[in-house]
């Protein structure tokens, strides 16, 4: 029987996601593309979770496109790139795209490698811890193609316009301590996936309505305007002071007691 293409463990309110496909370099089929959708699909209604943390089993993240795999079916590529509505992600951009629709932070344990849609699923994340010695690459250029997971839209974010056609045009390939200088990993670290977790573990002692709302606040400001970013720290204000996590967050933080207040589900963000 074939194991499923991700896994997903919840312990401690933290969401542990593993890419389970290590024999072919955990590389993107279309039974991986649908599995990654349909955890996104789940964790987006889980109001328990507070933190995931998206992993590859053995000794790579993800290589990339399974080329031989999606290109012997015309009707895989159909399915990947088509669309309804032509704003809308589609099946292989929702991969990267869903993450930044989870209102709780997504933290990224890059190894190994982490090419073409392995990167551009990394790039959906809110943070990415990478060993210095894993490889990363913007790989579509190899095989012809362009970029097109939606990781442009984290670029956009993330480094200069220049360095980011350099990527995808040359389709080099680069270390976790390069990306690091192209601001494209959060931080370089021996123990990603050790150093994701405690990071996580850091953060569900907040709030998980001030975590939701900030995330939310810095997606949908970052590049809009002035205006518009001072009435959502307002609205999303006002919402967390009607809510009941702030205050028990609050009473933790000036009791001096291990029997703190136990958060309650965040508010749908």
């Amino acid at each position: 029987m074939t194991e499923p293409r991700v896994t997903i463990e919840i312990s401690n309110n933290i969401a542990h996601v593993k890419l389970n496909r290590a024999d072919k370099l955990n590389a993107l089929d279309m039974a991986m593309f649908i599995a990654i959708r349909n955890t996104i699909k789940s964790l987006k209604k889980n109001r328990d979770i507070r933190a995931v943390i998206v992993s590859g089993s053995g000794d790579d993240f993800c290589s990339g496109l399974d080329v031989k795999s999606i290109m012997k079916s015309p009707m895989s590529m159909i399915k990947l790139l088509f669309k309804a509505l032509p704003w809308r992600a589609n099946l292989a951009q929702v991969v990267s795209t869903g993450w930044q629709e989870i209102p709780v932070p997504v933290i990224c344990a890059i190894h190994g490698r982490c090419w073409g849609g392995g990167l551009q699923i990394a790039l959906g994340a809110d943070f990415r811890f990478a060993t210095a010695d894993s490889s990363l690459s913007i790989m579509e250029g190899k095989w012809g193609l362009i970029p097109d997971m939606g990781g442009t839209v984290a670029l956009r974010d993330l480094i200069a316009i220049d360095q980011a056609k350099k990527l995808a045009m040359t389709a080099e390939t680069f270390t976790g301590e390069q990306a690091l200088a192209l601001n494209l990993v959060t931080t370089v670290t021996a123990t990603p996936l050790a150093d994701a977790q405690a990071f996580a573990q850091s953060l569900i002692k907040k709030s998980p309505d001030a975590l939701a709302a900030n995330k939310k606040l810095y997606n949908n400001s970052w590049n809009d305007s002035k205006g518009w970013a001072l009435f959502r720290e307002s609205y999303y204000q006002i919402r967390i002071l009607m809510g009941k996590n702030v205050h028990r967050k609050i009473y933790n933080q000036t009791h001096d007691t291990e029997q703190h207040k136990v958060f309650k589900p965040r508010k749908k963000w």
